[in-house]
């Protein structure tokens, strides 16, 4: 008979639990082992996988994450993206006008009644609010768990079809650390596939394996790796294409995520839906997208990642944010709601960044006097993404601005 040391499954942290507890703790290894009792007769051999002593903590930090009603806030723009964004509102890109309109997302009050995580930028990471106070700090007592952007950007694949890889794995390690003892507890690795483009196979696999190291590294230094394999929006093709492609490269993730011995239980999972490439002139509704995304997660989101209901003891909640990719605040809305409508077993939320910052942004102007008002725009997309979240999102008095699209050929963080 072979024995085996297994995890042990936790509870959701409440926020105030959840608060309390972040002391800082030195990485180390355990061993999960399973060994033959005839080994002692045989040569030497011993399946040794390698587990994060931090396991516990990173399946609480997931199930924090993916809480009832609430989601992502993605605010992790690279300063030159940032300054795009304020570009548009007539603001000159600075330190102290990016720390203004990111202390205007983080200190909207209430606002981790509908959020339970927000990506940063590395300068917000240790950035503080204009009051003086660490943002970091004023995310946790709203209950927000802080992630943190760690992948270094895109550049041009050698040997593809003009497509590319994502940067960022020499020195994630010692990065990821410093990261978990500012007090981030999950991380975010960009990369993209372009249907377009092919994709060739040689993307498709470079997309997969950065991944999949990037998401073990995580895991050994503390943080939850969110992982996001974007297909991107642009093109003209249809949904049976997007889907064709979007099975391929899960199936792809998942086995180099098997590869590189990544838990399961404490990962994030943030799919594009499935959808027509932006150009296509055939739309879909928002039950054809949540039928098709749907479907592509049956397909190919195996049993052993938390909560999906399969008969292996590990199972428990299915932990799925899913990115706006360029839709309109509206259309992300609605495509949420309508997969929390159908039946599904997984817990399907949302990591917006444009979504829900979109109609704030203007709103805010870059005027002081518009805080509160900017402030009251993001609070109604998040409740709006948080009931969708729930499967009750009607659309009801949304604004004319809030159902503009947002998509940006080639658009890069």
């Amino acid at each position: 008979m072979a024995s085996t040391s297994l995890l042990k499954s936790s509870p959701v942290l409440d926020k105030s639990e959840w608060v309390k507890g972040q002391s800082i703790r030195q990485p180390s290894v355990s061993i999960l082992r399973c060994n033959s009792s005839t080994a002692a007769a045989a040569a030497p051999s011993a399946l040794s996988i390698r587990a994060s002593s931090y396991a516990d903590e990173l399946v609480k930090t997931a199930k924090t994450v993916a809480s009832p009603g609430r989601g992502i806030l993605a605010m992790d723009e690279s300063n030159a993206t940032c300054g795009k964004r304020l570009a548009s509102i007539g603001l000159e890109n600075t330190e102290a006008n990016r720390q203004a309109y990111r202390t205007l997302l983080v200190s909207a009050p209430g606002l981790g009644n509908y959020i339970s995580g927000a990506i940063l930028f590395e300068e917000t990471l240790y950035q503080s609010t204009v009051d003086g106070k660490k943002i970091v700090d004023v995310l946790k007592e709203q209950g927000i768990v802080p992630g943190i952007k760690v992948d270094k950007g895109l550049v041009p694949l050698a040997g593809s079809n003009d497509e590319s890889w994502c940067q960022g794995l020499d020195g994630l390690a010692s990065r990821s650390a410093a990261y978990y003892e500012q007090g981030a507890r999950f991380a975010k690795w960009r990369t993209v596939v372009s249907i377009p483009n092919g994709p060739s196979a040689l993307a498709v696999k470079e997309a997969a394996w950065g991944l999949a190291r990037y998401a073990a590294i995580s895991q050994d230094n503390g943080l939850v790796p969110i992982v996001e394999p974007e297909i991107l929006l642009d093109g003209e093709h249809g949904i049976d294409r997007t889907f064709e492609v979007a099975q391929k490269v899960w199936a792809e993730v998942f086995f180099y995520l098997a590869e590189n011995n990544v838990m399961f239980e404490g990962i994030l999972l943030k799919p594009s839906m499935v959808t027509p490439g932006a150009e296509c002139p055939v739309r879909a509704t928002p039950q054809q997208v949540a039928e098709y995304t749907l479907s592509l997660l049956k397909r190919r989101i195996p049993p052993s990642v938390p909560g999906i209901m399969a008969s292996l003891p590990s199972c428990r909640l299915s932990i799925l944010q899913f990115l706006s990719g360029g839709q309109s605040e509206v259309e992300a809305t609605l495509n949420l709601n309508a997969m929390n409508q159908a039946p599904n077993p997984w817990h399907v939320s949302f990591s917006y960044a444009r979504a829900l910052q979109n109609t704030c942004l203007k709103t805010w102007g870059g005027a002081a006097e518009n805080v509160e008002a900017a402030q009251q725009a993001l609070l109604t997309r998040a409740k709006a993404n948080s009931l969708a979240q729930l499967g009750k999102y009607t659309g009801e008095g949304e604004s004319d601005e809030a159902k503009e699209g947002m998509f940006v050929k080639g658009y890069v963080y």
